[in-house]
């Protein structure tokens, strides 16, 4: 049999409300909406006997070890609710940066359930699957089946899919990682503090991208001034891509420390990322379709 092959594309947060500290488990309480670009990973699956993984590609060496890699996690904590599961060997060509804002681990164990489920014959809506996901990472549902949608609580409940117009892009990283937790340190919310909880703009579903933009303008990223922060390269990264022909917003995506740039068009974005490679030799730089 041949190896089972999937992409695990890059998640953008267009935007991150932070409506609190959830009194409960202490949590963050989120509104984001979500998109996904086509710049990702690519994840393969060959049938075997046994669960392991092997990892190549420009950014294979902080993927992690074999143990705490978000694939392995996946595959074992859908494994503990399926006994009998058909397994193999997984192959993770890693291509995203780490630790970057865009979900690439968190696409990364998505696609391993994603495989495991074609593998095994059953959908990846089967409720095993999402409890699988959510037991694996808070921005691992959301990634089960990458299309625009809303993402709330702390990544737990994820909205219809929005079949939004392609969104021309930028993605922007300037290859310092950035961990999840010193931003929300940062941000200084106490357990039970609620910070900013006004409603998230409604998003219609088939929207252009002047619609998405209408929306997504007025909107934030409470994340991004805690991680400048922490990063504050983040600020550069964001000054050039303000600066650039046609860059309609520029916002940084996740926890950091990659931004996105929305764009006119295709040919504006694609004249941007030519221009800020050449000044940016050491960023990585992506042009994309967010949708």
């Amino acid at each position: 049999m041949l190896p089972l092959v999937t992409r695990a594309p890059a998640k953008i947060n267009l935007t991150l409300h932070v409506l609190g500290r959830r009194a409960g488990d202490g949590y963050h309480e989120l509104e984001s909406l979500v998109a996904f670009s086509g710049a990702g990973d690519v994840l393969s699956l060959e049938p075997g006997p046994d669960l392991t993984l092997t990892v190549s590609g420009p950014t294979a060496g902080p993927a992690g070890p074999f143990g705490d890699n978000l694939v392995i996690r996946a595959a074992r904590n859908l494994v503990a609710l399926k006994p009998g599961l058909r397994l193999g060997a997984f192959h993770l060509v890693k291509r995203l940066p780490v630790a970057a804002g865009i979900g690439g681990g968190s696409s990364d164990a998505a696609a391993a359930l994603r495989l495991l489920a074609r593998l095994n014959g059953f959908a990846v809506t089967d409720a095993d699957v999402m409890a699988a996901a959510r037991a694996t990472g808070a921005d691992v549902p959301v990634c089960l089946d990458p299309r625009a949608r809303m993402m709330t609580g702390a990544g737990e409940h994820i909205g219809e899919a929005l079949e939004l117009a392609p969104l021309p892009a930028i993605l922007v990283n300037p290859g310092v990682p950035v961990a999840t937790a010193p931003v929300f340190r940062a941000l200084g919310l106490d357990i039970g503090e609620r910070h900013r909880p006004e409603t998230h703009p409604s998003v219609a579903a088939g929207g252009g991208p002047d619609a998405v933009l209408a929306v997504v303008g007025p909107a934030r990223n409470d994340l991004e001034a805690p991680a400048l922060s922490v990063a504050p390269v983040i600020g550069t990264v964001l000054a050039a891509l303000r600066a650039q022909a046609g860059c309609r917003l520029a916002r940084m995506s996740g926890s950091g420390a990659t931004v996105f740039g929305l764009f006119a068009d295709r040919s504006a974005a694609a004249r941007a990322a030519a221009q800020l490679r050449t000044r940016y030799p050491d960023w990585w730089v992506k042009s994309a379709l967010l949708r």
